[in-house]
């Protein structure tokens, strides 16, 4: 069979194994920006990081993953997603071993920008593929991308367990040197497994909008997450955000005039696309932020040891994976897209409300922290694929990288966002506190904080019931 015609007529006969090596891939990248964050104070006292600067460890990651990831999608385009998810593979391992080899700050952090860049490549060309793979089945892509969903979030959540588990075993090094053999291993089963799918798209990369949209895309992230540690006012985080924002309207301006532009605008015309994608972001600003508060408060009101505060949040990624597998595409088909994101939303919202009602200083993992991530996982599960499916299953085959790229830009400019207001919030609330005990400072700090990411899921909500068009599911 021809590897260059169109969208695969026949299904391809490994297609799930493909799927299950893509969604593994998907969990690799997703869980980079997780599994570091228990090791960052061994980090800090082995490489002399100040507290401020520890800050890199992630955000070199974050700001270089969030600004390369357009241009990936558009990449793996024209040049085939095979090969760019293989050369975003080749540039995770070789820069997993030198971050795990670090020996100073400065190598550990550009060592994360390169991981950035690798996963940059991977995440768009691995979705693309994925819908190449299930585009002539809506049923199963409803399940494909329920497993790609699932393996996003559970990267996000393990990430946190396995890192918990990896630095107090085998130490700080290990939570980045783990890629190595795991990504070698999907470059081993890469030929094998995924086809050449799809017809690439013609033309050249737009250099000009691929700088325009990569500086803004990075100066943005950078301010947002600078504005965690130097406040909304400053003008570390002023500065970036507006040279960004005005970069980012001249890169739409020379995009509506280029005769093959990095972004073709005309994508938005396709059903549920736009509403999907911000959709997506809210999903990100709301869990991300839960995650990374609950973590805090499971270790630094509760007292958990970072072992058994990582194996507190394990029921999460459980729950999700339930839901995803056996609830979430059941309800999507029977009720369609629109009323399936705005349950997840609502209970999204609630699982949010509802911790910063029972985190409690004196509190308990069941009676405080059970019943909320069990409504809010659920709600996560039920917005996430219906979100998914609105930003990617309806776009033409040789624009397919594009929107993954597009997509996965909307998820991790999300999480940047809802991370650096949720903490600003948290983080002003605890130093207003007047409270003599540090621990009820910072609970009433954890409280607001939940409060504000359950209501950022209330306004995904909000949204999705004006500006979604309904549709069953498979159609």
């Amino acid at each position: 069979m021809s590897t260059h015609t169109q969208t695969i007529s026949q299904p391809d006969p490994k297609r799930w194994k493909a799927l299950a090596l893509l969604c593994f891939a998907n969990f690799l990248v997703m869980m980079d920006s997780a599994i570091i964050q228990i090791a960052l104070p061994s980090i800090k006292g082995m490489l002399g990081y100040s507290q401020e600067n520890l800050q890199w460890v992630m955000s070199a990651f974050l700001i270089i993953f969030g600004g390369f990831l357009l241009l990936g999608g558009r990449l793996a385009d024209l040049f085939g997603n095979r090969r760019i998810f293989n050369l975003g593979v080749i540039i995770l391992i070789v820069s997993s071993l030198f971050a795990g080899l670090a020996w100073s700050e400065m190598s550990l952090n550009m060592a994360r920008g390169a991981q950035g860049l690798g996963s940059a490549f991977i995440a768009p060309a691995a979705l693309s593929l994925i819908m190449l793979l299930f585009s002539s089945n809506g049923k199963e892509m409803g399940k494909a991308l329920a497993f790609w969903g699932l393996s996003g979030a559970a990267g996000g959540a393990l990430g946190i367990v396995l890192g918990g588990v990896i630095t107090e075993v085998l130490g700080w090094r290990w939570t980045l040197l783990i890629y190595v053999p795991l990504g070698i291993t999907v470059l081993i089963l890469s030929p094998k497994l995924l086809q050449k799918a799809g017809r690439k798209a013609t033309g050249s990369v737009d250099y000009i909008g691929a700088i325009l949209v990569t500086v803004s895309s990075m100066l943005m992230v950078y301010g947002i997450v600078t504005a965690e540690h130097s406040g909304w006012q400053s003008a570390g985080t002023i500065v970036p955000l507006a040279v960004g924002a005005i970069l980012f309207l001249i890169f739409l301006l020379v995009q509506s005039k280029k005769k093959e532009p990095l972004l073709p605008l005309d994508i938005f015309k396709t059903p549920n696309l736009a509403i999907g994608n911000i959709s997506v972001f809210l999903i990100a600003a709301s869990w991300f932020p839960l995650v990374y508060i609950l973590v805090l408060y499971l270790q630094q009101v509760l007292q958990l040891s970072p072992f058994i505060g990582a194996m507190a949040m394990l029921p999460m990624p459980v729950f999700m994976a339930i839901f995803m597998i056996f609830i979430v595409e059941k309800v999507m088909g029977k009720f369609g897209i629109k009323k399936t994101m705005i349950t997840g939303f609502v209970l999204l919202g609630v699982g949010g409300i509802l911790f910063s009602q029972t985190a409690a200083v004196d509190g308990n993992y069941w009676t405080n922290v059970f019943l909320a991530s069990l409504i809010a996982s659920l709600g996560n599960a039920l917005a996430y694929l219906p979100a998914t499916t609105a930003s990617v299953s309806d776009v033409a085959s040789e624009k397919s990288g594009i929107a993954s790229g597009l997509y996965n830009t909307f998820y991790q400019i999300g999480s940047a966002v809802g991370l650096a207001v949720i903490v600003s919030i948290a983080g002003e609330i605890t130093s207003s506190n007047t409270s003599e005990s540090q621990v009820v400072a910072l609970n009433a700090g954890f409280q607001q904080a939940f409060f504000w990411s359950g209501i950022i899921a209330i306004v995904g909500a909000v949204l999705s019931l004006l500006f979604t068009r309904s549709r069953k599911q498979g159609k």
